[in-house]
């Protein structure tokens, strides 16, 4: 994984482009399967990412100060 795709950002950067490419439909097929592995590691990162941000947001509110 490259820096960029170290961010929810730069994840979802990339799965737009690995969509426009597939949905093109000019992928050879072991290409197009690379391209799916991609992709589901990337929102499997994604989902990671979201549960962190939500675990951070809700130690915020229970905070005494928040």
């Amino acid at each position: 994984m490259n820096e960029q795709n170290k961010t929810f950002e730069g994840n979802m950067q990339r799965l737009e482009q690995i969509v426009r490419a597939m949905e093109r439909g000019d992928v050879a097929l072991e290409e197009s399967l690379k391209l799916f592995q991609e992709g589901t590691e990337l929102v499997r990162n994604c989902g990671k990412l979201l549960d962190e941000a939500e675990l951070q947001v809700e130690k915020i509110m229970t905070a005494p100060d928040g």
